[in-house]
């Protein structure tokens, strides 16, 4: 407990799930003065994570559609820190966060030590290689704001260089790693960028200039989701131009192209989306038990086992369900995630038991940009309904109005919707610089 016997609720990662959680302690507890809600994350601004394919195609410019941290913080009673999460001593409550230097490496904060009452860890994951030789050196990695802007510099420098260029006959071969949501929305995504290039004066930019190669270890795409999804998928993929390169593993990667089955597949891009696990320095803390991605094993409130002041929550949490899977890496499984542990903590504060987290499978649904949307809905009786088209991105759409709504609250939410619909108007569709 803290000196002045208010407890200090410390939330890492504000991501989907933590930053809703954090907005939600603040307005229960922070408001109340009943806690100190801080929240830490080493981005000044969150972004949705399952957009962040728009962000690297430019169709998303993270700056203007964004969440600051610390203004959100203030509107919401609790307080933000900027910095890297970096160890943990649970016998004294305390964790360490790394020194905090700009972009030239100069110091702004040295390694500071923050003491906590709770603690939530919600740090999200990071693309998995599997140790591919060359993935790290030669990959973009869409896991991040930074890495999807870095993505998104690199492609615009690629379309000056067919706009410009001498030739009219060279083109772009972008190499995708990985068909699961991620590299599928991607794909089609880059081919909806191409056909706005034209109204900015990028009229040598045409979609027969973009080749688009899909990569994929499995017999199909989109393998953790059902065959008629996949199936779907595939017909509007191969439609609009990508190649699909299926059930073969990726060897190695250098920077000239990849070396796939025995087919070598020379590209100019290379993006790696091809599974997650959590970050590699929660082993290295050696004071959880954690699953073969790195995830942490909670108990049935999501809680550390052995350690009830310590929750997780999202993609870092291994939650085993009863048929013996874990609850999959979702924004979904997030928002389920941080819903439970606020209304836990809400509990512990009135004296009353925890609640068990129950995950509810809602369905997948996967957007093809303009093209098209796929995927199903899971009822109550667990019936899979399929859908697609207008339909399917409809409710893709709402995912995100979701979660919105949870951050900012309704009528905020319905006013960053009519806001987002007029300044289309007055703002290109797609950032240019």
């Amino acid at each position: 407990m803290n000196q002045d016997s208010v407890e200090r609720i410390i939330v890492i990662g504000g991501g989907a799930g933590g930053l809703e959680l954090a907005t939600g302690l603040g307005k229960s507890l922070g408001k109340k003065g009943r806690a100190e809600i801080v929240l830490i994350d080493r981005n000044r601004t969150h972004i949705w994570k399952p957009l962040l394919h728009e962000v690297a195609t430019g169709s998303l410019d993270a700056s203007l559609d964004g969440v600051v941290y610390s203004a959100h913080a203030a509107k919401h009673h609790f307080q933000f820190q900027l910095g890297t999460f970096c160890g943990l001593d649970r016998d004294s409550k305390h964790i360490t966060l790394a020194p905090l230097r700009d972009e030239r490496g100069n110091a702004i904060l040295p390694e500071r030590t923050l003491s906590y009452d709770k603690l939530v860890i919600a740090i999200g994951s990071v693309s998995n290689d599997f140790n591919t030789p060359g993935a790290q050196e030669h990959c973009f990695f869409l896991d991040s704001v930074k890495g999807a802007e870095h993505f998104q510099h690199t492609l615009l420098d690629s379309f000056t260089r067919l706009q410009q260029g001498e030739s009219d006959k060279s083109a772009l071969n972008v190499a995708i790693i990985g068909a699961g949501a991620t590299g599928v929305e991607l794909s089609a995504e880059l081919y909806h960028v191409t056909n706005l290039l034209k109204a900015y004066g990028l009229n040598k930019v045409s979609k027969e200039r973009l080749k688009i190669h899909l990569l994929e270890a499995s017999p199909r795409i989109l393998p953790a989701l059902p065959d008629k999804i996949a199936i779907k998928a595939s017909k509007e993929l191969q439609k609009i131009g990508v190649q699909l390169h299926l059930g073969q593993m990726v060897k190695g990667i250098d920077e000239h192209g990849i070396d796939v089955g025995d087919e070598r597949l020379d590209c100019d891009i290379k993006v790696w989306a091809a599974g997650v696990k959590a970050p590699d320095f929660l082993r290295d803390l050696n004071t959880f038990e954690l699953n073969k991605n790195n995830q942490i094993l909670v108990n049935q409130y999501l809680q550390v086992r052995g350690d009830d002041s310590l929750f997780v929550i999202g993609d870092s949490c291994a939650f085993e369900q009863p048929d013996g899977s874990f609850v999959p890496p979702r924004a979904q499984s997030a928002h389920q995630m941080a819903s439970t542990v606020l209304a836990n903590i809400k509990r512990q504060y009135k004296g009353q038991a925890l609640r068990p987290f129950h995950y509810k499978d809602h369905g997948s649904l996967v957007n093809l940009a303009r093209f098209s949307a796929v995927g199903n809905l899971m009822g109550n009786l667990n019936s899979n309904v399929f859908i697609e088209g207008k339909l399917a991105r409809w409710m893709y759409m709402s995912l995100y109005r979701m979660h919105q709504q949870a951050v900012h609250g309704t009528l905020k939410m319905m006013a960053l919707w009519i806001s987002e619909k007029i300044t289309r108007v007055v703002r290109p569709k797609m950032k240019l610089h």
